[in-house]
């Protein structure tokens, strides 16, 4: 797929800002999203945080719980009653997290750079970026510790076109296809991404910033494009899911991130936009959105899950 196919979403993005409105309807950015983003395949990039995923041992698991009242409230709740429906018409859940850097992430670089920004002081225009996507499932089969190359870059280049500057650029390498066994987190080698490629990324194509897999750069024994990254001023993403079916190309990323204060990871969400014709994904109207459906089994803490499931 080309950059130039199916007339590439964000370029129509910026072209039809510019659109003088025939209708209400159409106003502003209204017109691109009928026209191109409401028939998108809309795919998922990002993996469901539960209290066993695979996490560095230094940090230690974290735990859900019911929520309980941290007060006693008038007639309503005793201190340290656990909310239940019946009673209290609502639930919620208490989350013990040991860590920003679980599961999806998006890195700041305060997180190895303190004079660079924390999560909350990322710039809005990180929410909407062409989307990149490089393989190297091929190279890890025959060395698990492949890193990522140059001229891997410029191989895919000479293949689906230049890079986009201002893109984000996620690295395919299968290491998430264990994804939720716990002992991921252990394995090494891992697929990684080398120095001199994040380095051609950033300095000669100026991406936004690149993603993987696995939940660290590289496995070299300092992370040293990890600390390169950071102590620049570049951002990246961890622990990016179902690569395998999104587009070399042409497709976008919406980027969403909690917004914690002084934080130095972030709990992301990655949704790629793919073209109408895209094989995976749904599009707006295939799924019940609003209202929501009714499940068949209601949510239930279980105690040996440690969360709520159905």
């Amino acid at each position: 797929m080309k950059f130039n196919r199916a007339r590439c979403l964000a370029i129509a993005l910026a072209a039809l800002s510019l659109a003088a409105p025939a209708a209400a309807e159409e106003a502003g950015l209204w017109r691109v999203y009928q026209e191109y983003l409401k028939g998108a395949k809309y795919v998922d990039l990002t993996h469901t945080i539960t209290p066993t995923i695979p996490v560095w041992a230094g940090f230690g698991r974290s735990s859900f719980a019911p929520a309980k009242a941290g007060a006693a409230l008038d007639g309503y709740a005793e201190k340290d009653e656990t909310f239940v429906y019946e009673k209290h018409g609502f639930e919620a859940t208490s989350y013990a997290l040991r860590t920003d850097q679980l599961g999806t992430q998006l890195d700041p670089p305060a997180h190895w750079a303190p004079e660079y920004p924390a999560i909350d002081e990322l710039p809005a225009t990180y929410a909407l970026r062409p989307l990149v996507v490089i393989s190297i499932e091929e190279q890890v089969q025959k060395d698990p510790g492949y890193a990522l190359a140059v001229a891997d870059i410029t191989a895919f280049e000479a293949k689906y076109g230049r890079i986009p500057e201002g893109s984000v650029v996620f690295v395919r390498s299968g290491w998430s296809k264990r994804w939720p066994d716990p002992a991921l987190a252990k394995d090494k080698p891992f697929p990684g991404v080398g120095l001199a490629a994040l380095k051609f990324l950033h300095l000669e194509r100026k991406i936004l910033f690149h993603g993987h897999e696995p939940l660290d750069t590289d496995s070299t024994p300092t992370l040293e494009g990890e600390a390169w990254l950071m102590h620049n001023g570049y951002a990246q993403a961890e622990g990016v899911a179902n690569l395998d079916k999104v587009p070399e190309t042409g497709a976008l990323v919406a980027i969403g991130y909690a917004k914690f204060g002084g934080g130095l990871g972030g709990y992301a969400r990655y949704i790629a936009i793919c073209p109408p014709d895209w094989k995976y994904g749904v599009a707006v109207g295939e799924v019940p959105e609003a209202p929501l459906p009714k499940l068949k089994q209601p949510l239930r803490y279980d105690e040996q899950a440690g969360m709520r499931v159905r």
